[in-house]
């Protein structure tokens, strides 16, 4: 099996992160037993980087497909995963932040995750999974109490490393100013669009 280059990301120099990972969201969204088979299949193909998030739909699968490697010995320990989750807008509150966290490793069934991410630079009023959401709903996000609630999940141990999500250069410039680790990554949506 082909080993997958790994890049180091500063915050996270222990283990590096495999640059081809499987994201785990699905529109339409898929069942859960597809999700872990599919993940599965992943891992015996040799992914060891999965992404994944509460808004997904998929921690739970994943976890279930990761407590199942470990039983068909696909992989010898959870450390060979990196695994990234991230925080959603509905809980995008400082005082829910470490709550929320621990919600997706219960859903995962993991005392770590290697990666966790603010999903949108934006707070949510209500619980809402799906896009697009009302413009109602949508509140300016608390920049430096989320930040320095994600830095205490770190503190913590319940995630290496942490970073932001479709973030702009101005709200990642409004982190830099307060932070204490500053965020490993922005990840951010490509399209490829091919004209004819």
């Amino acid at each position: 099996m082909e080993i997958i280059p790994s890049v180091i990301l500063k915050g996270c120099e222990e283990n590096g992160m495999p640059v081809i990972g499987m994201g785990t969201s699905a529109y339409p969204p898929a069942d859960l037993e597809t999700t872990k088979a599919a993940i599965l299949e992943a891992i015996k193909a040799g992914y060891r980087h999965f992404d994944t998030a509460f808004a997904y739909g998929s921690e739970k699968p994943l976890g279930e497909a990761i407590a199942e490697a470990l039983r068909l010995h696909l992989i010898e320990s959870r450390d060979e995963l990196f695994i990234t989750t991230k925080l959603w807008a509905s809980f995008a509150h400082p005082n829910q932040i470490v709550s929320a966290c621990k919600m997706s490793l219960q859903n995962l069934q993991l005392e770590y995750v290697d990666m966790y991410l603010i999903h949108w630079p934006v707070r949510l009023t209500e619980m809402i999974r799906k896009t697009p959401v009302d413009v109602d709903l949508i509140r300016p996000l608390d920049v430096e109490g989320v930040w320095q609630s994600m830095e205490e999940c770190k503190i913590l141990g319940l995630t290496k490393s942490i970073g932001v999500s479709n973030f702009s250069c101005k709200k990642i410039d409004q982190i830099l100013q307060i932070a204490k680790f500053p965020p490993a990554l922005n990840q951010v949506r490509l399209f490829i669009i091919y004209l004819r």
